[in-house]
């Protein structure tokens, strides 16, 4: 892990660094370039933990690491459906449909990074969007 000598003020200055600096801070704090689609958004968080763990020496124990790498690789951490899928729904005798796209779901022209705000957008009020659309995967053993 790099040394971080003003770790504080660069964990500051996060919020206003254009994408290209992200992306070589990450390099720097990870040896190795961030997804090309890993949005600043998620880099962010990301790499101010990681400029913590330098700062303070903490960092997640071998165990924890293989834990996640394990989650990243199974099916849960897989996108649910593939692009090019409609979801479809009727709602108060409206079809609704939704595209799955490689930038999310597409409504009405829309681009929504889940379901639940189309499904809000749609009755006016807080919906989960899997529960909603009827996606949500039930339970084993049900």
């Amino acid at each position: 892990m790099p040394k971080i000598y003003n770790g504080k003020a660069l964990i500051e200055a996060l919020p206003t660094m254009s994408k290209p600096r992200l992306r070589k801070l990450w390099y720097e704090q990870f040896g190795s370039p961030p997804k090309p689609k890993l949005c600043m958004v998620l880099m962010r968080p990301v790499l101010a933990y990681r400029i913590q763990e330098g700062m303070y020496g903490t960092g997640s124990k071998p165990a924890t690491h293989r834990l996640v790498q394990q989650y990243a690789s199974s099916d849960a951490a897989k996108p649910r459906y593939k692009q090019g899928t409609r979801i479809v729904r009727e709602w108060k005798g409206e079809i609704h449909e939704v595209a799955v796209t490689s930038e999310g779901y597409e409504y009405r022209g829309e681009i929504y990074k889940s379901l639940s705000p189309i499904a809000n957008r749609i009755t006016g009020t807080r919906w989960s969007g899997p529960a909603f659309f009827g996606t949500k995967p039930q339970e084993r053993g049900k």
